[in-house]
């Protein structure tokens, strides 16, 4: 082989060391190489993994040329040399060209390149191979394909492969399959110029999140951010609710929204507990059914794959198994619910949130959530579960037991949330993700909101319906495009990019989250808040 590293590998994520990251290593010489079917050849192909995947794109380019080859005169007649890509290597002398910036995304230049000049193990050849490009070795004949796609089954079989996550043995097909989620993570940040409105505390896992294989974006005020984004030709991150709101209606997609994932961390946002997911979306944001997002846009038009539901499945299943919810894994001693009289559970949430606002439909609030599941369930046996930020005393939407009572026949707030969810007959919400959480667990959910899974047949939907909706979608669909294809993971074990998989194991396991001095003063914060309302609720009967 002329590589000097495995053709299948890591990234080099910044902040992780490259042994942690690595999931490839040379076989030791002499040792037995797995055969590699075409089929893993088509899916390098399909996931542009292999090679220096990230990096740079640069345009224009004509020609990929691997340093010290020689080409022909008549093959580089009418070409300027920024039209001549030269990617270093050991040889010397070359054409006169353009030397590429380290790294350089190879799939992306050599798939707008016409030729490729290498010989026939460098990567350059298997890429330019493996997307049809023609490569013309030292002699200058074109190189055959089958030749190409040899070498290409040479060069995965002569390496071992890792889970980067348990450090167990793997093979070529589950890192593939890693390197894909990888590439589609990056190319997802591609083209953030700058960040703005991230609380500090948040700002190193932003960092890691919003990586686009070269670099993370500055972390600016709005007016600067977007100056530069404008600039740049690119796109300003914010968080919507750090944001103004002349930054937000910026058109022309030079604003990405970037927020919490549905699987979020083992602590609450509130209480200053980083996340471990977050979505960023360029057209819009998932909670807000005013105006399209790409979660919408996703789950209206994409075509799911039978792969790719079978992987929600398996998800959902073992998210059902470890009893994992947005905040991590339940706990709490059960409520007793009568017996022979339907039950409904009704879930409050944070008032002030921007969820509440853009996609709750018109419901103002708790109390009117609940007296319209008072009058949507007259006979049912109803009981009210505030929002733990809420109940934490950290944010707006505290209702007093009188008031609660008055609509509910009671309230709890220490049971298993999802074990009170399969124990109830219908859950009902404004837009709370307990609502999604329920139909993963195939539960009936009555929706009084529009939050991003009504309106695709698979809720009770109470609200106007949204015309941008009304596309059919199985469940498990649902679950590739809001657990899957939407979100971005961080490990908080290895701190690597993952999949939803690796975080659910996590958040069962218990893996352990920082605690930091922030956190403990916003929890001592949230019990003085909790301890002065419940004090003035007393004091006023």
């Amino acid at each position: 082989m002329t590589n000097a590293q495995p053709f299948l590998r890591s990234p080099p994520f910044p902040g992780v060391t490259p042994a942690a990251a690595a999931i490839s290593a040379w076989r030791p010489e002499g040792e037995a190489v797995v055969p590699v079917p075409d089929a893993l050849l088509e899916a390098v192909a399909q996931a542009r993994v292999g090679g220096t995947f990230w990096g740079h794109r640069p345009d224009h380019i004509q020609l990929v040329v691997r340093e010290g080859m020689a080409v022909p005169q008549g093959v580089l007649d009418g070409l300027s040399p920024p039209e001549i890509g030269v990617v270093r290597g050991s040889g010397r002398g070359c054409v006169a060209g353009t030397v590429l910036p380290d790294p350089t995304d190879l799939w992306t230049v050599i798939a707008g390149a016409r030729s490729v000049h290498a010989t026939p193990d460098d990567e350059l050849a298997i890429i330019a191979g493996l997307l049809g490009v023609p490569v013309f070795g030292p002699d200058g004949q074109r190189i055959a394909s089958e030749r190409l796609r040899e070498a290409a089954r040479a060069a995965i079989g002569a390496a071992r492969y890792r889970d980067c996550f348990h450090g167990a043995e793997a093979d070529a097909a589950q890192a593939v399959a890693q390197l894909a989620d990888w590439r589609r993570h990056l190319d997802g940040n591609r083209g953030l110029a700058a960040a703005s409105g991230m609380a500090f505390w948040k700002r190193e896992a932003i960092r890691h999140f919003l990586w686009d294989g070269t670099s993370s974006p500055p972390f600016l005020p709005p007016e600067r951010g977007l100056r530069r984004a404008r600039k740049r030709g690119g796109a300003l991150a914010v968080w919507p609710s750090r944001a103004p709101a002349d930054i937000l209606a910026q058109g022309g997609g030079i604003i990405a929204r970037v927020e919490d994932g549905f699987l979020r961390s083992r602590g609450l946002g509130a209480a200053l507990h980083p996340p471990g997911s977050v979505v960023v979306d360029r057209s819009g944001i998932y909670y807000d059914a005013r105006s399209p997002s790409d979660m919408e846009t996703l789950l209206a038009t994409h075509v799911f794959s039978p792969e790719l539901e079978a992987r929600a499945a398996r998800l959902r299943a073992a998210i059902r198994a470890s009893a994992v919810t947005k905040y991590g894994q339940d706990a709490g001693r059960m409520i007793d619910l009568p017996q022979g009289r339907r039950t409904v559970l009704a879930v409050g949430q944070v008032e002030d949130d921007l969820s509440v606002e853009y996609g709750g439909a018109g419901v103002a609030g708790n109390l009117d959530l609940l007296k319209r599941v008072r009058a949507a369930e007259p006979d049912a046996w109803i009981v009210y579960r505030p929002h733990p930020d809420v109940q934490a005393g950290l944010r707006k939407g505290h209702l007093s037991d009188a008031v609660v009572l008055a609509h509910a026949d009671g309230i709890d707030t220490g049971s298993p949330l999802m074990a009170l969810v399969q124990a109830v007959d219908e859950v009902h919400v404004l837009s709370s993700l307990t609502g999604f959480e329920a139909l993963m667990r195939d539960r009936p959910v009555t929706v009084h909101g529009m939050p991003f899974y009504a309106g695709w047949g698979l809720t009770r939907d109470l609200a106007e319906p949204n015309e941008r909706r009304g596309r059919q979608l199985s469940l498990d669909q649902l679950v590739a495009g809001a657990l899957i294809l939407y979100p971005r993971y961080l490990d908080p074990v290895t701190r690597l990019p993952c999949g939803p998989e690796i975080m659910v194991e996590r958040l069962a396991s218990g893996a352990p989250s920082p605690v930091s001095w922030l956190i403990r003063l916003r929890t001592l914060q949230g019990k003085l808040q909790r301890f002065m309302t419940l004090s003035a609720e007393y004091l006023h009967g």
